[in-house]
């Protein structure tokens, strides 16, 4: 007797497809916390084993239905690992480091068009400051982090826009170590700086 590929729905090839589609269109329309496991399951046609099968965690499944060319997790890591002294060069360093890379941009540049497209709006909205940026924040240990990590990663996409999709000069030319000496003392003012009373109010 044979039985089905260890991981895969009988008669469907395209099973972890399914799950990822499933998994886009409920982070969507639920956000990060109004969706499950058993949820996206329960869309895709299949047991909620295989959904960790393919992708492991909750955590995992998301950052697979932003559809980066690589975890960012896994590449900002070791960055902040180091702690919050000089981590804006560092971020800035890695970050120009990957946008550059010519096997990464395409991916990268049509991600970042697709953000007008609403599944993918509401994706990046509703989850990946909780589930990327929010613990590099923690990681980096630094105070209210979820005051001080939208405020930096507004300064980053900004760059995104100008450097890359637009390709406004001097900034699309600039070289990388121009760039970092331009932006990183605003940027580790966002991620260490005094902030503000909440509210503006003293």
């Amino acid at each position: 007797m044979t039985s089905a590929a260890r991981g895969r729905r009988p008669g469907s090839p395209d099973t972890r497809a399914d799950i990822l589609e499933a998994a886009r269109a409920l982070f969507a329309s639920g956000g990060f916390s109004g969706t499950s496991i058993r949820a996206v399951a329960a869309r895709a046609g299949v047991d909620p084993a295989l959904v960790h099968h393919y992708f492991g965690s909750k955590d995992d499944l998301f950052v697979a239905a932003l559809q980066l060319p690589f975890d960012l997790r896994e590449v900002v890591g070791p960055v902040v690992a180091q702690g919050p002294d000089g981590a804006a060069e560092r971020l800035l360093r890695v970050f120009l480091s990957v946008w550059d890379d010519p096997e990464l941009q395409p991916p990268l540049l049509a991600l970042a068009r697709s953000l007008t497209d609403p599944t993918s709006k509401a994706l990046m909205r509703d989850g990946f400051l909780k589930v990327v940026i929010g613990p590099l924040g923690a990681a980096l240990g630094i105070d209210s982090p979820e005051r001080r990590m939208p405020v930096a990663a507004s300064q980053m996409m900004g760059l995104i826009f100008m450097r890359y999709l637009l390709q406004v000069e001097p900034l699309a030319s600039m070289p990388a170590d121009e760039l970092v000496a331009t932006y990183a003392p605003t940027l580790q003012r966002y991620l260490t700086g005094p902030l503000p009373p909440v509210g503006g109010r003293e």
